[in-house]
């Protein structure tokens, strides 16, 4: 047996000739036969754009993930919505693009937490909510500290169980979680910190010196126990489970057992001492175990699925925040080839930074094998994911009548072209980040137009033809001054001040001729 096939020892496609009987609880009436769909949203935290099999990788196993690839739709020109953790989220939440989001950078709260969105928000939780889902959030909020307007459970989530805080989530040995409103400790004394380094004099050679980085209580594990029983608990009502994981997010933590299929590749490696994140003395093999057990939890869900019957009614998506990490001593991008020819990485509003791998499986929907290079990003979900419910649902008297989409968000929905019907190109895709110097772009047919370094007055805009150069290396601004102006024009429609975030070269609309 081959590394690859132990490692997907496991994977969820083996069960599909399992026919389980099970007994269900319902918390609410059903819909009927014809009830809406399930959605399962899973979010990979900086997750490049090639760091899984179906997407070309060849070092990582991901074998549950790629079965879903094999079985959905592969999106190859999907964007997250910023190349940061918060300011993305904002973006799938809310349905606005970053020159409207509320977040535009990350930004703590202290003691804990992140600069919350205002309960005037609307998410997709509440929108789904509205529409009979019992809404269920499990893992990395990021979007408001405990309490807060922002709070996942003011935010249209009937139940949270994970990290509220993005810096709380460095460490995957925690002391607690959060259970809804109430802290839950774990089995970590002391918890594992997400940052750290070797004392001066330790081996970076020896095992031993990197044991105290080791914790019992596996973060990951405990909140995808209650992943579980949250789809178990509401198996006979809509639900949506938002499932954004903070695995392969470093700290580079995983268990001893995990990295054993990842050591016996017999990769070279350099130890991590720290002074970033939590040292570790093979990097490589841990940051790939991490990927596979991420791809472990998904198999689990898809058993789940697929023991109780839902499977076949069950939106399954699978995306990440934004591209690899840029820390390049505890990962090594280029190793792995995490993002292949494109350029930049997590923080960049280059390709590498932002254009992330997307799976969508939907039986009877969505075609098997199929591949699109639609145009699209995360703030398209909310009314894609509205639009399938409907199409799923348009002949049951049964179903809850649709809610209206807030009428101020920038996504438009792609569910025809998950449908597999003809759907006229996207006019264009914006982006903008506040953090990192600074950076704005917009896409429009084959083009891009970039600005780096708005912060430090820089004012150049840079085009690429990402169709003939995807990995940005030519600068063409200069051969299409016609375009870059129009771009740039439509760039400065899409750019509204926030005092919270404030870009001044945008706001005193510097580029607005």
């Amino acid at each position: 047996m081959d590394s690859r096939t132990r490692i997907a020892t496991g994977s969820w496609t083996a069960a599909l000739a399992i026919v389980a009987t099970v007994a269900l609880t319902s918390i609410a009436p059903t819909f009927g036969a014809t009830r809406p769909p399930n959605i399962v949203f899973i979010i990979a935290d900086d997750l490049g754009y090639r760091e899984l099999g179906c997407y070309g990788q060849q070092k990582i196993h991901t074998p549950n993930i790629d079965a879903l690839a094999k079985q959905g739709m592969r999106l190859t020109h999907h964007y997250c919505g910023a190349p940061v953790c918060a300011p993305s989220r904002c973006v799938l939440m809310t349905g606005k693009h970053g020159g409207h989001a509320w977040v535009r950078d990350n930004s703590e709260h202290q003691p804990e937490g992140q600069n919350p969105i205002p309960d005037a928000e609307v998410t997709i939780a509440e929108v789904l909510s509205t529409r009979g889902y019992v809404c269920g959030a499990f893992g990395k909020w990021g979007l408001g500290y405990p309490g807060s307007e922002g709070d996942p459970l003011q935010q249209g989530f009937q139940r949270f169980f994970g990290y509220n805080c993005q810096r709380h989530a460095h460490s995957y040995y925690p002391d607690y979680l959060w259970n809804d409103n109430s802290r839950v400790p774990l089995d970590n004394h002391p918890a594992i910190p997400g940052h750290a380094s070797l004392a001066e004099g330790e081996d970076p050679h020896n095992p031993a010196s990197y044991s105290k980085f080791k914790g019992t209580d596996y973060a990951p594990d405990r909140i995808q126990k209650q992943a579980i029983q949250f789809v178990r608990q509401n198996a006979e009502r809509p639900f949506f489970l938002y499932y954004p994981t903070i695995i392969p997010h470093v700290a580079l933590h995983v268990p001893d057992e995990e990295l054993q299929p990842y050591l016996r590749q017999g990769w070279s490696e350099t130890p991590f001492t720290g002074g970033g994140y939590t040292p570790h003395m093979t990097p490589r093999a841990a940051y790939a175990a991490m990927i596979t057990h991420l791809d472990r939890h998904v198999g689990e869900l898809m058993n789940l699925l697929h023991e109780l019957g839902l499977d076949e009614n069950t939106i399954v998506v699978f995306t990440s925040d934004n591209g690899t990490t840029h820390l390049d001593k505890e990962v090594d991008a280029e190793f792995f080839e995490s993002v292949g020819e494109l350029r930049g990485l997590k923080g960049s509003i280059y390709e590498g930074g932002i254009r992330v791998p997307a799976i969508v499986r939907y039986p009877q929907h969505v075609a098997a094998g199929a591949e699109s290079n639609y145009l699209c990003g995360f703030e398209d979900w909310m009314p894609t994911l509205v639009e399938l419910t409907e199409v799923a649902n348009a002949d049951s008297s049964d179903a809850p009548q649709s809610s209206p989409l807030p009428d101020n968000i920038d996504g438009q929905s792609f569910a025809p072209t998950l449908l597999g019907q003809q759907q006229a190109p996207r006019s264009f895709l914006y982006r903008e980040f506040n953090g990192y110097g600074g950076q704005q772009a917009i896409w429009q047919g084959p083009w891009k137009a970039v600005r780096v370094n708005l912060h430090r007055g820089q004012h150049k805009t840079e085009l690429y033809n990402l169709e003939a150069d995807p990995s940005e290396s030519r600068d063409v601004a200069a051969d299409h001054a016609d375009l870059v102006h129009d771009l740039s024009r439509l760039m400065a429609s899409q750019h509204t001040p926030s005092q919270v975030f404030p870009m001044k070269a945008l706001d005193n609309g510097e580029f607005d001729d």
